[in-house]
């Protein structure tokens, strides 16, 4: 197959495909190389995103954007309290990951407990004992996108 003779285009001109080889001006910088199928479909919308100064990221393939979420970290944390919102020094907290039904556990002092590098892509039951009473269990769910989560657990600590 023959090409033209190859000329880079003016700075500020914007991205400019040729066919069966690709060439990106971004405004003084070129790159020509050839480029197949879908890769020629991510070049071009690589191309067009920088150019426009949005984020790559947006132009990558499902499973390499699935794999950046996976890596996020998630964190649950708060407090032990009472009836009265007064913190339940000494409580364990318990929390059960969904997927491989491990228990972790967090004897809570001073009443706040912490659960950090929780998998994205996981649900989880949370709840606290003290005493042979236990709060509501709740759930946070693997579809749930924050990365912080602030849950206050509540026990009944009458007699």
């Amino acid at each position: 197959m023959n090409h033209a003779p190859h000329t880079d285009p003016p700075a500020g001109s914007g991205p400019r495909i040729i066919t069966g080889m690709k060439t990106l001006a971004c405004r003084t910088r070129s790159v020509r190389r050839p480029a197949r199928g879908i890769a020629r479909s991510i070049v071009r919308s690589t191309a067009l995103l920088c150019c426009l100064g949005l984020p790559v990221s947006l132009a990558l393939p499902a499973p390499l954007l699935l794999a950046q979420k996976q890596a996020a970290d998630r964190v649950v944390q708060g407090k032990v309290v009472d009836k009265a919102d007064a913190a339940v020094k000494g409580a364990t907290v318990y929390l059960k990951d969904g997927h491989t039904l491990s228990v972790k556990s967090y004897v809570a002092d001073d009443g706040s407990y912490r659960f950090g590098q929780l998998a994205q892509n996981t649900d989880y039951e949370l709840w606290a004992e003290f005493n042979g009473k236990k709060s509501s269990v709740k759930n946070l769910s693997s579809f749930d996108t924050r990365s912080t989560f602030n849950i206050n657990l509540k026990i009944d600590t009458a007699k």
